[in-house]
């Protein structure tokens, strides 16, 4: 294979209900996850969104984030999105306007969604 070839990247979702996270592997390496809150009877708060720093700016956190919402759609689930991160994607994209959660929604902003954050750091 030449140095301007790659191989197809592995890619693995994990969802470490010990930790309340879903962790994207890529090659068996971790390198994002996703906190959550699993909620009765069967909602997720999506809480936090991090990538390791070494694979920042790679598109992590959006894959991430996709494949979260394919498995709680899989799973039949509804979502509360709190992650800022979450807001902003699920604002670019109907494709997941059926998991939104109709009586818990989150925020419909980043930026109410980052405001919330600041106010709660204090």
């Amino acid at each position: 294979m030449s140095s301007e070839e790659q191989a197809p990247t592995a890619e693995d979702l994990i969802d470490n209900t010990g930790q309340g996270r879903f962790e994207l592997y890529r090659d068996g390496e971790l390198v994002g996850w996703l906190y959550y809150t699993h909620l009765k009877p069967n909602r997720y708060a999506l809480q936090h969104t991090e990538v390791e720093p070494s694979h920042q700016h790679q598109g992590v956190a959006g894959a991430m984030v996709r494949r979260v919402l394919d498995e709680i759609r899989a799973r039949e689930g509804t979502i509360t999105a709190i992650c800022p991160f979450v807001v902003d994607y699920l604002s670019r994209t109907t494709t997941y306007a059926d998991l939104i959660d109709a009586r818990h929604p989150g925020y419909s902003d980043r930026a109410s969604a980052e405001s919330a954050r600041a106010k709660a750091r204090g």
